[in-house]
């Protein structure tokens, strides 16, 4: 079933950051940061993660929960961080959004068909940090200023984490629809969607390769009785624990898949370099804190591990430009208040 959904306010809506001007300050990097120059913040305040570049790479699509709204929407603004807009309906909970290559359409996950107030955020359960796998998450396409909302899945449960083949034929999403979290493919219209991983577990966070022959994943693949069951119970509530995550390549047909990382971390927010040889990712390798995540890059066969960043807090969601030359991502540094994520993008340098 298809729904129109009226934009709140105007399609067009501008939203006002909370600081005018962005900061363009070299003292945002840490010691070590060797491979970053001319930093540049493009957001303040709030919580904004998953930052991608258009087709052109003149603009992000991002989402972020800030005022008025109380969870998650679907923005987008200019590579400055100026002219911000809002996309989404401004309804349910939004995440993972991404453009088509030729910027004709983008296509993100909502709950907003669940209801127009977001499901109760889960963070922790029986004390144990959790990601919540909402079962009213469903991939949708829209014009890139947010009109001609198209669902594009509508099984039950989970379908969210869609991105984009550079090439635009394929659209790779995680779904729970067989029992399970797996990946899958289906065209930009929605059409011809296939199941591409059937191992017990979680994977997800898919991208392409800039060629679109690989995909690089998360995934958390439980191999004794006891974790399985752990891991069944968590899913069967609606969650997945995510203390323990490897990356993976496989071809984007979903054969030929390799592990990429082993270190018992949680190693997530995987993307290609534009040589298609490396990969850039998020992880806690070599921090006390859970929660202190650096960005890395390795080859993919899993050697010449190079750790990035030096941030004590969070970095993670990296993207590349074609060129390789400028990385975007998000990061607690410089936060005003506790949790505040803000949007960054790099000069990224081969040193």
């Amino acid at each position: 079933m298809r729904t129109t959904v009226i934009l709140i306010a105007a399609v067009f809506l501008q939203i006002n950051c909370t600081n005018s001007a962005n900061i363009k300050d070299n003292d945002l990097l840490f010691e070590g940061e060797q491979n970053f120059e001319n930093i540049n913040q493009l957001t303040f305040g709030g919580e904004n993660a998953e930052a991608y570049f258009s087709g052109d790479e003149k603009k992000l699509i991002f989402q972020s929960t800030r005022k008025p709204f109380t969870a998650d929407q679907i923005f987008s603004m200019n590579i400055d961080g100026s002219d911000v807009r809002l996309l989404s309906t401004g309804k349910g909970r939004t995440t993972c959004a991404y453009y088509l290559p030729d910027d004709s359409r983008i296509v993100y996950a909502s709950t907003h068909l669940g209801g127009d107030d977001p499901p109760e955020p889960i963070i922790y359960k029986n004390g144990k940090y959790v990601w919540p796998i909402y079962e009213t998450y469903d991939v949708f396409s829209a014009l890139p200023d947010g009109n001609d909302l198209q669902r594009l899945t509508d099984t039950n449960g989970y379908d969210a984490e869609a991105t984009i083949a550079p090439d635009g034929s394929k659209i790779v999403f995680t779904s729970v629809r067989d029992d399970d979290l797996e990946l899958y493919t289906m065209d930009p219209d929605g059409s011809n969607q296939k199941r591409l991983t059937n191992v017990i577990g979680y994977d997800g966070g898919a991208f392409y390769s800039f060629d679109s022959k690989k995909i690089v994943y998360r995934a958390y693949h439980p191999d004794d009785r006891e974790e399985i069951r752990v891991y069944k119970g968590f899913l069967d509530q609606g969650l997945v624990q995510p203390t323990q995550l490897d990356i993976y390549v496989m071809d984007d047909d979903g054969t030929n898949r390799i592990q990429v990382t082993d270190n018992g971390k949680a190693n997530f927010a995987p993307f290609f370099h534009p040589d298609g040889k490396r990969i850039i990712f998020s992880s806690n390798l070599d921090s006390e804190d859970e929660r202190n995540f650096d960005l890395y890059i390795i080859n993919i066969d899993g050697t010449g591990l190079k750790r990035l960043t030096f941030n004590p807090s969070f970095d993670g969601f990296p993207m590349f430009t074609r060129d390789g030359k400028k990385l975007v991502f998000a990061s607690n540094r410089n936060a005003n208040v506790e949790g505040e994520t803000n949007i960054f993008i790099t000069d990224f340098i081969e040193r």
